[in-house]
């Protein structure tokens, strides 16, 4: 509906209101939360437009790099392609006087995302996926919630370069469904988990 048809039926209050509609932020959506993230031990293809010589497929190290002429040792551990694309072609651009060339990385064989489920839920251990899991998925895996689960203080469990650090979740208002969620888009997505991660319910 055009802000004419609006004045006309609702004054400038209505076009008050379609103008916030259109200037608010477009909800972060769980899809964009979820793009894969890079692990140690799977196979990129890089491709360097015009540069035949710089097209290969490279394997991530267990330290989560690879290198590459021009570019240097790229760290790839937890970055999505899209990142790692952008730093190749950051670093390579002092090497062409003119326009540098567009670079692609895409995944060609994942070697699977490895994760922990401890705690009380009905089958604790170590699960592994080819792609990016939310964390209600990964507790799916484990069989669900056991007997006097305290899904409220679930914590995530991760390691980072600086060092481990502890993620609090809110799980009780998701796995109640619709007593606690609106219909419509989460206004949070939910947490994903990388490689490594622990998920600890309580």
């Amino acid at each position: 509906m055009t802000l004419a048809a609006l004045m006309i039926m609702g004054g400038p209050s209505s076009i008050a209101q379609a103008q916030t509609a259109i200037d608010a932020p477009a909800p972060r959506t769980a899809a964009a939360s979820a793009e894969y993230r890079i692990n140690a031990g799977d196979d990129l293809d890089i491709y360097v437009w015009g540069e035949e010589r710089m097209q290969r497929t490279v394997r991530i190290l267990p330290d989560g790099t690879f290198a590459i002429p021009l570019a240097g040792t790229i760290a790839a551990m937890d970055r999505t392609v899209a990142q790692i694309a952008t730093e190749i072609r950051t670093r390579i651009a002092g090497n062409f006087r003119e326009r540098v060339p567009e670079v692609t990385v895409t995944v060609r064989n994942t070697a699977g995302m490895n994760f922990f489920v401890v705690g009380k839920v009905r089958n604790p251990g170590s699960y592994a996926s080819g792609r990016t899991i939310d964390v209600v998925q990964a507790l799916s895996m484990a069989g669900g919630l056991a007997e006097f689960a305290d899904a409220k203080h679930a914590v995530i469990l991760r390691h980072t370069r600086n060092g481990q650090v502890v993620e609090p979740i809110a799980l009780t208002n998701v796995l109640k469904g619709a007593r606690r969620l609106d219909a419509g888009m989460l206004p949070d997505a939910l947490p994903t988990l990388r490689s490594g991660d622990v998920l600890v319910i309580p």
